[in-house]
């Protein structure tokens, strides 16, 4: 069946089939979840950005990804949107004066930038990453979105890890729109 065809839920079922378990990764103990299927397959990939257009809010003026995976999702969406994509990237990856917020992860803690004139005040943003875990990757992005001005208006996930409570824990940050194509 042709991706442009396939129910929203189709297509979900698609993205979910497409996820491997890699247990014991990174430590023992945790199952880690692999979009690399869903990446490597045409119809997976399609749906799951498809699926992400489809659950995106009206009148968003710019997508924002965090490096790396969510640069893969959040690019497409905001081109099939027609809007503009902005990187939340690494230390040190951003050429001019930047915003930095440091966060915590299941893992341990890393700091995400964004250019100082990435987004203009009140402009209306859709984040996308792959994961919702913990919610200190979104927590962070907002920081930096809230720094600029800038009206976080909805964020959308491939996998909710419901487990890890980052729902939870972006709601006590204030950010209530929150939407993942799978929950775990």
């Amino acid at each position: 069946m042709a991706v442009a065809t396939r129910t929203q839920e189709e297509r979900i079922a698609l993205v979910a089939s497409l996820i491997r378990d890699v247990p014991d990764f990174p430590k023992p103990g945790v199952v880690y979840k692999d979009i690399t299927p869903l990446l490597a397959n045409h119809e997976g990939y399609q749906a799951s950005i498809d699926a992400l257009v489809d659950a995106a809010p009206a009148n968003i003026d710019v997508v924002v990804g965090m490096e790396a995976r969510g640069f893969v999702f959040a690019a497409p969406v905001a081109l099939a949107l027609g809007v503009g994509f902005v990187p939340v990237r690494k230390p040190g990856k951003l050429p001019m004066n930047v915003f930095s917020e440091s966060f915590a992860l299941e893992y341990g803690s890393d700091t995400l930038s964004i250019h100082q004139d990435a987004i203009q005040p009140h402009t209306r943003v859709l984040v996308i990453d792959d994961v919702l875990a913990t919610g200190g990757t979104v927590g962070a992005t907002s920081r930096l979105i809230t720094q600029l001005g800038a009206d976080l208006v909805h964020v959308s996930v491939i996998m909710e890890l419901g487990f890890l409570g980052g729902r939870a824990n972006l709601e006590s940050m204030g950010i209530t729109s929150v939407g993942a194509l799978i929950t775990i």
